[in-house]
């Protein structure tokens, strides 16, 4: 936007939020095509090999070693110095989270082969495991767009958000790598309107 006098508007920086909001959308993507499997399952289908392990590999990495270890390696941190617990409150109950889904995704990584290969306990494991991690992350991450984000906003200063940006862009260049962020975008949106 304009200002007043100004010819040229500069862009505003992204606010490290925001970055993190962007990938909420990315995942609910994939918790929209785990929460399909489930349902394919529970219905006596076959779960297809190829779209669930892409959907596991996401999960994995999209969304926890790279979305999550933004928040525990660099947000958290950074609120802390800010004055946040990270021990008690919303940031401690966030931590919890990410332990709890991580648990259903090692569930249903276990069960994915199984599940492939018509073994009716796999076939459940997986369904209830999948449907578990989407109804938990769905909740997590209303909580963080609509709670923790506001309040790290009214904490963190320009500088913060310049400082966590450049974390960010190091998960994604060195422990995802290259082009693996724009890769997952690409598998979360395809296994969202995948057809049966």
């Amino acid at each position: 936007m304009l200002e007043p006098g100004n010819t040229m508007a500069e862009a505003k920086p992204m606010r490290a939020t925001e970055d993190l909001k962007q990938e909420h959308r990315v995942i609910e993507l994939v918790l929209t095509a785990l929460e399909g499997m489930a349902q394919q399952l529970e219905r006596g289908n076959l779960l297809r090999r190829e779209p669930a392990e892409r959907a596991l590999e996401v999960v994995r990495n999209f969304a926890d070693k790279c979305h999550h270890g933004k928040e525990e390696r660099y947000l958290f941190k950074r609120l802390e110095v800010r004055g946040m617990s990270r021990q008690t409150g919303i940031i401690s109950e966030l931590l919890h989270e990410h332990g709890e889904g991580r648990a259903h995704v090692r569930a249903f990584a276990r069960a994915l082969v199984g599940a492939c290969e018509n073994n009716p306990q796999d076939g459940r494991a997986f369904a209830e495991h999948a449907q578990g991690y989407v109804t938990l992350l769905r909740k997590h991450i209303q909580k963080e767009d609509d709670v923790f984000f506001p309040m790290a906003d009214q904490k963190l200063t320009p500088e913060d958000d310049a400082e966590l940006m450049e974390g960010f862009e190091k998960i994604e260049r060195e422990e995802i790598g290259e082009g693996a962020h724009e890769k997952y975008h690409r598998w979360a949106v395809e296994l969202a309107h995948q057809k049966e």
